[in-house]
């Protein structure tokens, strides 16, 4: 098979549970989902550690049950958080591995390798499924892979999208754009009718993942793709769901066997698998089972679930779903009824009481399912990925137009967040805004800058501030410009001016205190070659003992064949066995 040109990017989608990489082929004229060594289009964000190596994808996920302590998953739940986050707290104790507050309130993953105890960040795991993502692209390509494009979900804030792009930086990739996630699925889905659409269509995309909610609406109009609305949630979604069931289970099986398995990681991790499978089977089925065997103190557990009951645990969660749905359309200012298509992405989609729920919203529309849910976002990322690179042919030239998911704004009088750009504002974008001093001969104003929806500042995030000084004497109410500047790449620039007297001063957020310093990025862009160069040698070791097995193991049937004289003597096949390799 043909492969792609040399230099090309990839698109990769970065999930909370799985992960997909795609690459555009211009033999083809289409995206190519890229499957991994198992043969599978999906690779699980699973990071494992062992005495002797270190294990990413569907390798650590399979030894999850038997070193769940060691095993990572959900780092992005993690990434761009604070540690003394309530969500992260709430997490913490339902995951098998250790996370603790290191520098800055940043929430570190604590882990043994190779003996040796050590304190990951989530940015630090990211970038080694990133990694894993990039050695499977590459090994399709048959060349290196260096520039990508990775998806996040709409509603991540200006912190979580820069540890995206350290977490890339850290997997030595050139991050050449963040795109959002349901912007992906909606290229996907506008290539996949752009031969049945005519005209205008509003595209409602609706993805529920593992670990992150989020809804678009977009307008698709010939090659322009324009996103009218945005909305979700950054902590909802399956994983969610299999917490309501974990906990369910626990409950009953401390109520049947009088057994609190809460603090045991490996019986946590045990049911959880159990509680996965579970879901998945509640799908197509309306009764399923779940059986551990010598689940907790060599005692099994069995128990059976409905579907029913499996909605009523978790209606609260879906009903959360569905008035994001419809705060989206109302800051669209759009009705239902405009709707032409809701489009389907995430593996939680599928769970029959979304679908539902969805149907009955849309007054009964039927729902597009003709994208594969898992693949989407990967292949929007991947057509992203090749408008960007020069020289890759055949590509539809599209046009996105994206939104800010967050109002900006900053800090005035008495703790008031001022918007200066409204959530779900078309970006590019440039706005300023007049304001007037508070005090007589006021000479400094200090600007604060925040992102989100609460009336008081303080209760949003924060990005950074400055000082607009040199203002004249005068009394309250001199008058000043405050300016907002938010480029194609959601980079945001801030500025004041005195017009009278000409003095100016601005900021550019391009670091919070959430972001890792340029000094942490290089010792972790060190370690992970690090990391990289004991996995190459650990499989080399391993290669040559598999050659030494295979090796004793004809010349031990070569010799049997022949005489029975010749067999080896037992101090020669002890000296075989016994042959250490460094």
């Amino acid at each position: 098979m043909a492969k792609s040109s040399k230099g090309c990017a990839i698109g990769i989608d970065l999930g909370t549970t799985y992960s997909c990489v795609g690459v555009w082929e211009e033999k083809h004229s289409t995206v190519a989902i890229i499957y991994n060594d198992q043969g599978k289009q999906t690779t699980p964000s699973f990071v494992a550690f062992t005495e002797d190596e270190r294990l990413i994808g569907d390798a650590a996920k399979n030894q999850a049950a038997t070193n769940p302590q060691n095993t990572v998953f959900d780092a992005k739940r993690l990434i761009g958080r604070k540690f003394s986050d309530l969500k992260v707290q709430k997490d913490k104790i339902l995951w098998p591995f250790n996370v603790i507050a290191g520098m800055k309130d940043k929430p570190m993953i604590s882990v043994k390798y190779k003996g040796q105890e050590k304190n990951l960040c989530a940015e630090e795991i990211s970038s080694m499924v990133l990694t894993k993502m990039r050695e499977i692209a590459e090994a399709y390509l048959e060349s290196p892979v260096k520039n990508a494009v990775i998806t996040v979900p709409a509603y991540f804030n200006d912190s979580q999208r820069k540890a995206t792009i350290d977490a890339g930086v850290i997997a030595g990739l050139n991050v050449l754009k963040i795109i959002n996630e349901p912007t992906a699925a909606a290229i996907a889905y506008g290539l996949d009718k752009r031969t049945n659409c005519v005209g205008e269509r509003n595209i409602f995309v609706f993805d529920l993942g593992g670990g992150t909610f989020d809804v678009s609406l977009l307008t698709i109009k010939d090659k322009v793709f324009e996103v009218k609305a945005t909305g979700g949630n950054t902590h909802l979604g399956g994983e969610d769901f299999d917490n309501r069931l974990v906990n369910y289970f626990v409950k009953e099986f401390k109520k049947k066997e009088n057994l609190n398995i809460i603090g045991n990681p490996k019986a946590l991790r045990r049911l959880r698998t159990a509680c996965e499978e579970a879901k998945r089977a509640l799908s197509f089925a309306v009764m399923t089972n779940v059986v551990v065997d010598a689940l907790f103190q060599g005692v099994d557990f069995s128990s059976s679930i409905t579907r029913a009951k499996f909605e009523e645990i978790n209606m609260d969660l879906f009903d959360k779903c569905m008035s994001i749905v419809e705060r989206c359309l109302t800051d669209a200012k759009m009705d239902k009824s405009s709707v032409d298509d809701v489009v389907l992405v995430g593996g939680s989609s599928r769970i029959p009481k979304v679908q539902q729920l969805l149907q009955n919203f849309f007054k009964r529309k039927e729902l597009c399912q003709s994208i594969n849910p898992d693949e989407a976002v990967a292949y929007g990322a991947a057509v992203q990925a090749a408008l960007l690179s020069r020289g890759i042919k055949n590509v539809p030239k599209l046009v996105l137009i994206d939104v800010a998911p967050l109002s900006l704004g900053w800090c005035i009088l008495h703790g008031v967040m001022s918007v200066v750009i409204p959530r779900n504002t078309s970006i590019p974008v440039k706005k300023t805004k007049k304001y007037t001093t508070v005090e007589d001969n006021q000479s400094v104003v200090p600007i604060k800058v925040y992102e989100g929806e609460r009336t008081r500042a303080s209760d949003n995030h924060f990005l950074g501030s400055f000082v607009l000084s040199g203002l004249p004497p005068a009394a309250r109410g001199h008058l000043y410009d405050v300016c907002f500047d938010v480029d194609q790449n959601g980079i945001l620039t801030v500025s004041a001016i005195d017009k009278s007297t000409g003095s100016k001063n601005e900021l550019t957020i391009t670091n919070d205190k959430g972001r890792l310093s340029t000094e942490e990025i290089k010792r972790l862009i060190q370690e992970a070659e690090a990391y990289s160069v004991s996995d190459r040698n650990f499989l080399r070791k391993a290669e040559v003992m598999n050659e030494l097995d295979e090796c004793v193991y004809k010349m031990r049937n070569l010799l049997k064949k022949k005489d029975a004289s010749l067999k080896l003597s037992s101090e020669e096949n002890k000296k075989i066995r016994s042959r250490k390799f460094t």
